[in-house]
């Protein structure tokens, strides 16, 4: 049987988008397939400045929450003053809360856990009409207030009725959206601290993960040994140039 090896393959791809019209090449590009310039440069740093998606608002409200879900202690700084909804903010300004490099023309039907999402709503137009919604539902709950005059003790309260679905938030799934942030949430809790969230590796630190050092050759063999490197992050490198 005629076997193609990885280079054959490679050369054929890229012949073959050579051949299709102009039109529908540039769309394929500008899509992602096979690359994009710029694909593989390193990420932006995140620096402190207005908000890229959210409102004033939404990023109250979205503050709050995560400061619910992480709440500081004695190991570690909240999830807002970690930077969580820093996180969620640009991640939601960029291909994430776009779905970039997602099929979404359809048709839409509900699937499988193992089938990740199925929807032709964005997380970026998921969080806007969620913390709308979230707002809607506190009023009729909790007497005119919104979520960000709650005490801690009523927004609790209101996020596990997002949980467990006894919240219900009009037009859309109040547990899928739990679902959405707390992940959001955990993803800004632990990434690097080059998107945003993490802030001062505070969470690596927490858990003794010295970060992205270049390797760790010199640890293989120490086995049930404390790690002593520094904790740093991608931008921590003195050859870092992004």
């Amino acid at each position: 049987m005629y076997q193609v090896n990885r280079r054959q393959l490679l050369a054929t791809s890229a012949i073959a988008l050579l051949l299709i019209p102009q039109a529908a090449r540039a769309a394929l590009i500008k899509s992602g397939l096979p690359w994009t310039p710029g694909a593989a440069d390193p990420p932006t740093i995140v620096r402190p400045g207005p908000w890229h998606f959210f409102t004033a608002q939404e990023a109250a409200t979205v503050e709050a929450f995560v400061d619910r879900l992480i709440p500081s202690d004695d190991l570690s700084p909240g999830g807002k003053d970690c930077g969580c909804a820093v996180f969620i903010d640009r991640q939601l300004a960029g291909p994430y809360g776009r779905f970039d490099g997602y099929y979404m023309s359809g048709p839409f039907h509900k699937g499988t856990k193992q089938q990740g999402p199925q929807s032709s709503i964005t997380p970026a137009q998921h969080y806007r009409k969620a913390l709308t919604a979230l707002d809607n539902a506190c009023r009729q709950k909790f007497g005119g207030k919104i979520f960000t005059a709650l005490s801690d003790e009523q927004k609790d309260e209101a996020i596990k009725g997002l949980e467990d679905g006894s919240l219900k938030l009009e037009g859309l799934d109040g547990k899928e959206f739990f679902k959405l942030i707390l992940k959001n949430t955990q993803n800004g809790f632990l990434a690097d601290p080059i998107y945003g969230g993490n802030k001062d590796a505070a969470s690596w630190k927490m858990i003794g993960f010295p970060g992205t050092h270049y390797d760790y050759r010199d640890w293989i063999d120490r086995h049930n040994q404390r790690v002593t490197l520094p904790t740093i992050g991608i931008a921590d490198h003195p050859d870092w140039s992004g």
